[in-house]
């Protein structure tokens, strides 16, 4: 047998304590699917004291966690401190310029940096992996780069965040509203004492970009993902969808239109990223994917439709897709960071949303009083938009001080129409708040 692979961990929080467990659990297992051991060198975290659960005294510590990519017994350097700059980046930096290996679970250094650390990596004939940085234990990046190679890739859309699935489920099955659940989840551990990057759509929309990047060949363009959370869904929205069949799901869907298939024929490659609450049939796949659960539907040319299902967050399911990466790494199997050389990588053009036909949900917060569906409807007519239904949820007040919810499914159209009709109601003394618009998937 070849001689072990040799590799430093940064960061040992849940997925590096993980990590350790897995490595010496299955080690017999894993070197026999490597073709050679995987040795655990050095370790670098930020408190030298802390129970961890597992014994560190097999490997040398290191304060500086830089020192680790510069350690002559080093093949391999594992990232998991996380955050997209600071001593992560500088890690990442190091250990490519410096020849080594890196594997990481840092989506959001990979959806701000991923270039440049591809570049560094390709300069430097080392490997960069990042299987872990998207939906946890679930092998997308390595179902897209090696099981659909094949394939022109069509879309690509699924539920990426765990604690926004969980949280919409909840309020599904429980009928409460947005803030009793997130609370609940925080208390569960599902979501963090500051959930922003979560219930606001970040972490999914980090990635989204890295994905489209995987699947259409096209430079990360994180900053271009249209990006929308879930903090202002209701109870109501949800009871509402699942009268017309539908459940809501947090979607990051991408799609990329090549430019002989574009409108204004322009030359560029339009790439389509939205992370936002979508409508989903109840039969579609992603209706029954409830809780923590992520799920990814790639629609391939000749593949047709996969999906890939599974646990998108924790240690064991994040640390079993870090070793993954490992093993093949060990194996000699040698794949572009993201699935082909980064300088063959085009560039794009963000899509125009408003050319996307579809159907659209939107919920009015209006003031009860004579006149306001009047108001709406000559919107809707005067923007070109066709209204299939229109509901008004809560009772009216005789006082008239109690705002009341009205709730319109459009017939398909652009979303041109939907963002015009809404330009026409800006400033109306008639809405209480911003109306919420969630598309319908099909």
């Amino acid at each position: 047998m070849a001689e072990n692979l040799r590799i430093a961990l940064a960061g040992l929080g849940t997925v590096g304590a993980g990590v350790l467990r897995l490595l010496a659990e299955n080690a017999e297992l894993i070197a026999g699917r490597a073709g050679r051991g995987i040795e655990v060198v050095a370790v670098s975290a930020r408190d030298r004291g802390k129970d961890r659960g597992v014994d560190l005294s097999p490997y040398a510590w290191e304060d500086d966690m830089t020192v680790l990519a510069a350690r002559d017994d080093v093949d391999v350097v594992v990232e998991l401190v996380g955050g997209s700059d600071g001593p992560a980046l500088a890690l990442a930096r190091k250990a490519l310029g410096g020849g080594k290996g890196l594997v990481t679970a840092n989506k959001a250094m990979v959806a701000h940096h991923g270039l440049e650390l591809a570049r560094l990596a390709e300069g430097n004939d080392v490997p960069l992996r990042y299987e872990a940085a998207v939906a946890g234990g679930i092998p997308v990046v390595k179902g897209l780069a090696e099981g659909a190679a094949a394939n022109r890739i069509e879309r690509i859309y699924g539920i990426l965040n765990g604690t926004c699935n969980y949280i919409l489920s909840e309020m599904e099955t429980t009928g409460r509203d947005f803030s009793d659940v997130l609370a609940d989840a925080q208390a569960l551990g599902y979501a963090e004492a500051d959930p922003t990057f979560d219930i606001e759509g970040v972490d999914a929309a980090h990635k989204l970009a890295i994905l489209a990047s995987n699947a259409y060949g096209t430079q990360l363009d994180f900053a271009a993902v249209d990006t929308s959370g879930i903090s202002r869904i209701r109870a109501a929205d949800i009871a509402q969808a699942r009268a017309l069949g539908y459940v809501i799901r947090l979607i990051g869907l991408s799609d990329c239109a090549d430019s002989t298939d574009s409108a204004d024929g322009d030359g560029k490659r339009h790439l389509f990223q939205r992370v936002a609450p979508y409508l989903v049939p109840v039969r579609h796949p992603l209706a029954a994917v409830d809780g923590p659960t992520n799920a990814v539907v790639v629609e391939g040319n000749h593949v047709g439709r996969l999906l890939f299902q599974g646990a998108g967050a924790g240690d064991g399911p994040t640390a079993s897709a870090v070793v993954a990466d490992l093993v093949d790494i060990a194996r000699g199997n040698r794949i572009a960071p993201f699935s082909q050389g980064v300088d063959s990588l085009q560039a794009s053009t963000p899509a125009d949303p408003g050319d996307r036909r579809n159907r659209a949900y939107v919920r009015f917060t209006v003031a009860d009083r004579p006149g306001v569906l009047a108001e709406i409807t000559a919107a809707m007519r005067d923007a070109g938009v066709s209204i299939e239904s229109m509901i008004q949820h809560g009772q009216p007040d005789e006082s008239g001080e109690e705002p009341v919810l009205v709730a319109i499914v459009t017939h398909e159209g652009p979303e041109s129409g939907v963002s015009r009709a809404l330009e026409l109601l800006e400033g109306s003394a008639s809405l209480v708040e911003e109306p919420l618009v969630m598309r319908l998937i099909g």
